[in-house]
């Protein structure tokens, strides 16, 4: 028997190693099933469980759970992400706390330093998707820098340079100062910042006039080779083709024309400083320009900033804004907010930077990804990411790949030793010598960017370019869950890798998640302490209340915002189950689990919750199967919580208690339907069902691998629905008569139903019925009915049902009660319609006060309506 009540603490762990300890998770390659297999979106190996793991593991392990019940051999492949710089400066700090620098050890120490941590805290994350239920096979857990994983990344690199797609050069890239190391987008998080706008004045050679800039970073000016405005602003025509003088400098400056500059912005004039600006890079590669870098890669002041040389950047700014005020060459200055790129990983300020790295040639493979997806491989779900997809396909600029990093893939690039030969070689083993002179080699210090292993991922993971078992009956996987933030930085990278290499698209099927918001829409992170620890949660609700609340919050593809009061929703619907679990197991002891009665020996209640079944089932499996788990989990509540719980068991009590040979069919209807639900919410809430299911089934089958419901066709019934949709009205309109009336709860009332038809003829077959659930003592129903003098009144589409409120409560009491509530609500409905009448409390008070206020007089309104229509009834009319 069941413990009175749910406590998850004591079910979960239990159920989790039973499910790993029987192997329900290993995948067979060798198999003649349909298969149905998925990779994660490997976390780092730094990270622990967030918000945003939360939902997307559920969403997969609801994927999963599903067609393993479906009866397709399912692989769900787990495993790690390096993470190069989050990883390198978790040790760094580890390290530091013990005194010991980075380069004090050398790079071949740091790097098994590295590795003795990620033995020791690696598996950290890998712990927590198991405490929220992940189905993975553990077993075939893979981690970027696996042997087999390095082997397939070095390949790629190798293959792609000897194509021409992978090439070396000085471009803008996104460096990060404290790290020393080029950042990809998505390593860079931006912030809106109150800064300040410059306006700086260059002389105009020949000319006591200036020409004036504004910048929101003067140190860079040391580094400025022109000056361009639009070439259609009128204002600067004349100047185009003179020269201006660089202040501090002495350096002469072009003017020049381009139709990048915004004439609205500023003065119109921008200074170009190619070494520190992407925008102003590519202005100087269309006018031939010669960048200038006057920064090093920690962020000081290099030999081309003059007397600012060994300053920081901070302390040239601050210098260089007062030595132009000194000279009388700062215009103004502005506050200005603007974007601020942050190194995701320290926070520290990043800078756009020229430097010598790595690059891949990406339209080449952009270009037959775009045409698989218009030949509608893979399908986008939801579908209004594909316009984004298809624009930053069709838009694709070049992938810096290289790191200035020590943990990571070292890029397999080797150079000559010797400084008079330029001899290179790229290859997958170290070459015994320079290919062009001998001489020794020594290998390139960058390690590649952490996204080039992990597009690799979905085909490295089983064995490629090995041609393993797995390889060919897992790939290309069945469907990708991941969030829509990475839509470019790994789903469509992986499409090209896949295509290039495999020649097939790596997934048939992406679900593009949202983000994981609080209450304020802000996205969940550390820094703002807004983001709750899952497993203090998991702890505190359980896993199976937690997973069902994320999806009851999220529809498809949108962002959630979350707190941990909603999650409510998903303890008391544990609780729910388990109670009526609770009450049916004790009612049905000695009764088939899996025998049903034939269909038309069974009550309207039996057949009922049969077609409400088969009816759920349909409806789930379809939501399933189109990645709307929100709808699915919502149409599981439903049924579960109110055809089942509150009206199908409380009317399976009439059957229990009355000793007719219904008995019996309400009991195998009773324990069949109980465990039909319980395999339709075991994807969602695999440890409650599965400690149910143990129960019901007093055995040691599992649910893991039960099959999935299917309500027969014959079951879906529209005029039992019908039947007991009319029943349901009836019963409805009394309990909120007595509700509205104040009726206690113990007395029985008597009832009076106007009506006549087909409903009349329902309501008087199911009269045992309405009388169990609407707590009545009589009832009539019938065409000529009157209305009793003193009764409340509802009016329902095909009835009119007068409940007597003589005896059944103190009349001139509740008379009295309901004029005094409805004397203060007429208080506040007046004082609502007087504020929203006010023509100065419309104009100035906030879009959102004035919406709340004609709520709360629409609520008011209806309220005084109920109010005066309970008084009608008690004043008999």
């Amino acid at each position: 028997m069941l413990e009175k009540s749910y406590d998850p603490r004591l079910v979960e762990a239990k159920c989790y190693a039973s499910w790993l300890e029987k192997g329900y998770f290993r995948a067979s390659a060798n198999t003649r099933k349909e298969v149905f297999s998925i990779v994660i979106p490997p976390p780092n190996v730094t990270g622990s469980l967030t918000m945003g793991h939360v939902l997307n593991n559920t969403i997969q392990d609801i994927l999963v759970r599903w067609n393993r019940m479906e009866g397709f051999e399912t692989l769900w492949l787990p495993g790690t992400d390096h993470a190069g710089i989050a990883t390198q400066n978790v040790v760094e700090r580890r390290l530091l706390e013990k005194g010991i620098k980075r380069n004090s050890l050398g790079r071949e120490k740091f790097v098994e330093e590295v590795w003795k941590w990620k033995a020791q805290y690696g598996a950290t994350i890998v712990k927590q998707l198991q405490k929220l239920g992940c189905s993975c096979d553990w077993e075939r857990e893979r981690f970027t820098m696996d042997e087999g994983l390095s082997k397939a990344v070095i390949q790629v690199f190798v293959s792609l340079y000897e194509k021409g797609l992978i090439y070396r050069g000085n471009y803008i890239i996104n460096w990060c100062p404290r790290c020393e190391t080029a950042l990809s987008d998505e390593e860079v998080e931006y912030r809106e910042t109150k800064g300040s706008l410059y306006y700086l004045k260059y002389p105009i050679k020949g000319s006591k006039k200036f020409m004036t800039v504004a910048t929101t970073r003067p140190e860079t000016m040391l580094g400025d080779v022109a000056v361009a405005v639009n070439p259609k602003d009128k204002r600067y025509k004349h100047l185009v083709g003179k020269t201006v003088m660089l202040p501090f400098m002495r350096r002469e400056l072009p003017i020049i024309a381009d139709d990048y500059v915004d004439p609205k912005f500023g003065t119109g004039a921008v200074k170009v400083t190619p070494a520190h600006d992407p925008n102003d890079f590519d202005m100087g590669q269309r006018h031939g320009l010669t960048p200038i870098s006057v920064m090093r890669g920690d962020g000081m002041m290099n030999e081309n900033a003059g007397d600012f040389q060994g300053l920081n950047r901070y302390e040239c700014r601050e210098r260089i804004v007062e030595g132009l005020r000194d000279r009388g060459f700062l215009s103004k200055v502005e506050e200005h907010d603007f974007s601020v790129g942050h190194c995701s990983r320290c926070e520290t300020v990043t800078e756009p930077y020229l430097s010598l790295q790595w690059f891949v040639k990406m339209k080449p493979l952009a270009e037959p990804a775009l045409q698989m997806f218009r030949n509608g491989t893979p399908k986008l779900f939801p579908k209004r990411w594909e316009k984004v997809y298809v624009h930053w396909l069709e838009n694709i600029r070049d992938w810096c790949i290289s790191r200035q990093l020590w943990w990571g893939h070292r890029i397999p690039v080797w150079y000559c030793d010797d400084p008079k030969c330029k001899g290179i070689c790229v290859g997958v083993e170290k070459p015994d010598g320079c290919p062009e002179c001998r001489s020794s080699m020594h290998q390139d210090e960058d390690v590649l960017d952490t996204w080039f292993s992990s597009w690799l991922w979905p085909f490295s993971t089983l064995g490629w370019p090995e041609k393993t078992e797995d390889l060919e009956a897992f790939y290309p996987t069945s469907v990708l869950v991941t969030g829509h933030d990475i839509i470019f930085f790994w789903v469509a990278r992986m499409v090209m890798a896949g295509l290039e290499f495999t020649g097939q698209v790596p997934f048939k099927n992406v679900y593009l998640t949202g983000m994981v918001r609080d209450e304020l829409g802000r996205r969940m992170s550390k820094s703002l302490g807004n983001s709750p620890d899952p497993l203090e949660v998991i702890d505190e609700f359980g896993a199976d209340a937690l997973r069902f609340s994320m999806c009851l919050l999220t529809p498809q593809g949108q962002d959630i915002l979350f707190s941990k009061s909603r999650l409510d929703t998903g303890k008391h619907f544990a609780n729910k189950l388990w109670n009526a679990s609770r009450f049916v197991l004790m009612n049905v002891d000695g009764t088939p689990v899996d025998e049903l009665p034939e269909i038309e020996d069974l009550s309207l209640p039996d057949r009922w919750i049969l077609s409400r079944f088969a009816g759920a089932s349909k409806d789930v499996t379809r939501l399933i199967r189109t990645f709307r788990l929100n709808d699915a989990s919502s149409r599981l509540y439903e049924f579960v919580w109110h055809d089942f719980c509150d009206w199908y068991l409380e009317m399976a009590k009439h059957h229990l208690t009355d000793g007719s040979s219904s008995s019996e069919s309400v009991k195998k209807t009773m324990i069949w339907a109980l465990s039909g639900i319980l395999r339709l919410l075991h994807p969602f809430m695999p440890f409650i069902t599965e400690e149910l299911w143990q129960t019901l089934h007093k055995n040691d089958s599992s649910i893991v691998v039960s099959e999935w419901p299917k309500g027969k066709r014959g079951w879906l019934d529209k005029k039992t629905e019908h039947e007991m949709e009319t029943v349901q009205r009836v019963v409805t309109a009394i309990r909120n008569l007595r509700s509205e009336m104040n009726v206690p709860p113990g007395k029985k009332a008597s009832c009076f139903i106007r009506m006549a038809g087909e409903e009349k003829e329902i309501i008087e077959r199911c009269t045992d019925y309405v009388k169990l659930l609407g707590k009545v003592d009589k009832l009539e129903a019938g065409a000529s009915i009157e209305r009793p003098g003193v009764a409340a009144t509802s009016v329902i589409p095909f009835a009119e049902i007068f409940l007597p409120l003589e005896g059944l409560i103190d009349v001139q009491a509740e008379r009295t009660r309901l004029v005094r509530e409805l004397e203060k609500v007429l208080k506040e409905f007046e004082a609502s319609k007087k504020k929203l009448s006010n023509e100065d409390f419309l104009i100035k008070a906030r879009k959102e006060v004035v919406e709340k206020e004609k709520t709360k007089l629409q609520t008011l309104g209806q309220t005084k309506e109920n109010l005066e229509k309970s008084l009608s009834s008690l004043n008999g009319s």
